[in-house]
This record gives C-alpha cells, structure tokens and sequence, in this order.
C-alpha cells in the first residue's frame, strides 16, 4: 500500500506551522530553508522508524497477529511491508513489480505476505531501527512521501490495537500539510460537502455541511483512505469514515 502525498491543496487548509517550512523570500535564504527543512524530514524519519521498532519489539503474538487497518494484513504483514524497501534493491523491485504485472499493490501483498512468513518478529521490529537512516522512499512523492508511508502504516497498527497516540504535533502538522485534491484521489478518498477539523490542533480541510472531527492523526487516516474504528470520530459526517 504505497504513500505518495504531494501538491498543494486547492481547498480551504489551516494548519498550525510547527515544522520548516519552504517559503520563497525571493533571497538566498530559500535554499537554506529548502535544506533546513530536507534534514527535518530525515530525522523525522528515522525517528519514526526507531519509535515504531521500540513499539513493536514490546507486542505480544496475539497483537502480531492481531488484524489492522490495511485490509487483510495483519500486524506482521504491515511491519513486513514497511521493510520491503530495505531487503531489495531498485532493480530488484522493478523485477517483482513485472511478475505481478506492473501492479504496485499486488506486488506489495506478495512480498508483504512472504516477508511475514519468512521473518522472525524480533526481526521486523528490528529492521525498522536498523534501517533508520536508509534513503528509500516511494516511487513518487518524495522524503516526506517517506514519512508519510511509515507514519500512516504505523497508524494501522497502533490505533486498531488501541493503543496511547504517539506522534509528535509537528510530525502530524507536517503530513496533514500535504493533503490536497490529488493525495484523497490516489487513495480514494471523497470529501464532497465534508469539513475535517482536528480537535487536537490548528487543521481544518475541505467545506461543506457535514462536520468530521477527531485528533490530528485520526484524521490523516482518512485522509489517507482508512476508516478507523469506531468512537475515534465526531460530527454529522464521521460515520461514512468509521468501521462498521
């Protein structure tokens, strides 16, 4: 299930800044904070990957096991996806991406099933750490793409299993910053005559008449195609993004 968010939204967004952001002052100083904010994202990253390996490390079998918010994968079959782009190289994936016929989410489900039945547990939580610096990213997208692929699938892990909310305001500003018309079509999303407005900090998307309200990173799952479980959303629109 690949994370591409890019291009800004042409609707209504407010969001509180906490993360650099690339401005252009019409100065030199455009590059420096072009390069300030590269390396926020790398760190954020590879934060995020050490947190998630720490999370991880601690489940039991019965939450490895456990069903996500990825349909038909269960714990290890995300935290096995999240290290695919580390076991295989470029050419490698261009490979398996012709044997599945150039479909990108089929060949994610394979290798994603494979990896999870070949791989110990200590080792997929292990790989996120080890890997903490590694430059992969989506096929499109960019860094924050990146950031984005390892925020929302640990989100379908964490939030089904109910677990504390974990991450960082300016982390989840930074991602709910990339949401715009072309990151709800790739995933599906339809946001016609709804309002999204984060109860937790400065983030509102979209107009319409129907209200959905919830934390910051409640809402980036649906904007990233998810329905989350219930009780998680309020407002007269957050039963269409709710589990049944």
């Amino acid at each position: 299930m690949e994370i591409a968010p890019q291009e800004p939204a042409p609707q209504e967004s407010t969001a509180q800044e906490t993360a650099p952001q690339n401005q252009d002052t019409g100065s030199q100083d455009t590059g420096s904070q072009e390069t300030g904010r590269i390396g926020w994202i790398r760190e954020q990253i590879a934060a995020e990957r050490r947190e998630l390996a720490e999370v991880f490390a601690d489940f039991t079998p019965e939450q490895w096991n456990s069903p996500t918010l990825c349909g038909g994968w269960r714990v290890r079959e995300v935290a096995a996806h999240m290290g695919s782009g580390f076991r295989r190289s470029t050419a490698a994936m261009v490979l398996e991406l012709a044997r599945s016929g150039g479909h990108v989410h089929r060949m994610a489900d394979r290798l994603a099933r494979r990896d999870a039945a070949v791989f110990t547990e200590r080792e997929l939580a292990a790989a996120l750490a080890e890997h903490a610096d590694h430059p992969w990213r989506p096929p499109v997208g960019g860094r924050i793409a990146a950031l984005a692929h390892d925020a929302v699938h640990g989100l379908d892990i964490t939030v089904p299993l109910g677990l504390p909310p974990r991450l960082p305001t300016a982390r989840t500003a930074a991602l709910l910053a990339e949401v715009s018309a072309r990151t709800l079509r790739f995933f599906g999303v339809r946001l016609d005559g709804v309002r999204l407005r984060a109860s937790d900090t400065e983030w509102s998307y979209g107009k319409g008449p129907l209200l959905v309200e919830g934390r910051a990173e409640h809402l980036l799952l649906v904007a990233y195609g998810r329905r989350v479980p219930a009780g998680l959303l309020a407002g007269s629109g957050a039963a269409r993004f709710t589990r049944g």
